[in-house]
């Protein structure tokens, strides 16, 4: 085990308590619990794949820092309609 699968493994366990928040928090705060975690989870993507030496898992996120961005603008937009 490396620096960098270790590094993926502790920040794989900081989504619990951002979990925990988003779930019992107000949904704008929720929202921005949940857009940390999909950095989180972006963070970990990377740390793994290079922890495994893999350059081909360099694509998942890749894909997930784009998605989670503009999924977190129409989430945005849809609650701002509701208040």
């Amino acid at each position: 085990m490396n620096a960098y699968l270790l590094a993926g493994t502790v920040l794989l366990a900081a989504l619990f308590p951002l979990g925990l928040f988003a779930a019992l928090a107000p949904p704008l705060d929720g929202l921005v619990a949940v857009q940390l975690g999909a950095t989180v989870c972006t963070l970990v993507f990377l740390l793994l794949a290079e922890g495994f030496g893999r350059s081909v898992y360099f694509g998942v996120p890749l894909v997930l820092s784009v998605g989670s961005f503009v999924g977190s603008l129409a989430c945005a937009r849809f609650f701002d309609r509701l208040e």
